[in-house]
């Protein structure tokens, strides 16, 4: 079953906005938003072809979102750079 439209927008932004913090990532509401949905999509297709799942429930998902948003601050810094 997964978590829906609305639950994936709730957790993905509060995932971005933790990854923000822990980053110290200057972002705002909408790429939070964006970067803990895409992260948790990107590290939830690499677990994936390790074999790895992770529940299809908030706090599994929250922790994979916060991962991937994190991995994907730290990329764009270093494109960046």
């Amino acid at each position: 079953m997964g978590l829906g439209l609305i639950a994936s927008i709730i957790v993905g932004g509060l995932a971005g906005w933790i990854a923000s913090m822990i980053m110290k990532a200057d972002t705002g509401i909408l790429l939070n938003i964006i970067l803990g949905i895409v992260g948790a999509v990107v590290l939830n297709f690499v677990l994936s072809l390790l074999g790895i799942y992770a529940a299809n429930t908030w706090v599994p998902q929250l922790i994979v979102g916060i991962i991937g948003a994190s991995a994907l601050i730290w990329i764009v810094r270093k494109v960046r750079s």
